[in-house]
């Protein structure tokens, strides 16, 4: 087996295993409203922190597909097509632009500031911070801007409803991210998986 076909297998054997998370963790939910809190988020900042922008936003298509066939991936349990096209269906398509710009931004900060000690660790969680806010802001953007349209709704409701009583949420959900994420993408690259 050539270098290459080993660095791609163990690549799509972590992808498979984070599509996994992702359909484990996203249904799990919590209904406060059209839109409920999911552990998706979580899932999304892991794979991230894990796999990157590019082979991020590979896993969060498969992700994707897997609860477009039907099986009940989704938030409280659900799938299908309709779920995707319908007004919540912005937030689920919208991880994929996320975990582009979050993986983009945690992977460029981990080599920015690797060899620069206890500042450059501590630039590196502020950096990889910032991107997972700004990648959430693009999600919520995406999915607030699909549920305006779907819905008919104006922007104040739609804000009222899917956007600010998930932000304490999601920033919660970075902080574990940050916790979880940093140590394991270290496990993993030492242990040569990553």
């Amino acid at each position: 087996m050539s270098v290459k076909s080993l660095v791609n297998t163990r690549q799509l054997t972590i992808c498979a295993v984070m599509a996994a998370v992702m359909c484990v963790l996203a249904p799990v939910s919590i209904p406060i409203g059209p839109i409920s809190i999911t552990g998706g988020t979580l899932a999304i900042y892991l794979t991230a922190y894990l796999l990157g922008g590019k082979w991020g936003a590979l896993t969060t298509l498969v992700y994707l597909l897997v609860g477009f066939v039907g099986l009940p991936v989704f938030s409280n349990y659900m799938g299908g097509a309709e779920r995707l096209a319908g007004p919540t269906g912005g937030y689920l398509v919208g991880y994929l632009p996320m975990v582009l710009l979050a993986g983009g931004v945690i992977q460029w900060s981990a080599h920015r500031f690797d060899e620069k000690g206890q500042t450059g660790a501590a630039m590196a969680l502020a950096v990889q911070l910032l991107g997972m806010v700004a990648a959430t802001a693009v999600l919520y953007a995406f999915g607030t801007a699909w549920y305006c349209v779907q819905a008919g709704v104006d922007l104040q409701k739609a804000l009222a409803a899917c956007v600010i009583p998930f932000i304490p949420w999601d920033l919660i959900k970075m902080a574990l991210a940050l916790t979880v994420g940093v140590p394991l993408r270290r496990r993993l690259e030492r242990a040569g998986l990553l």
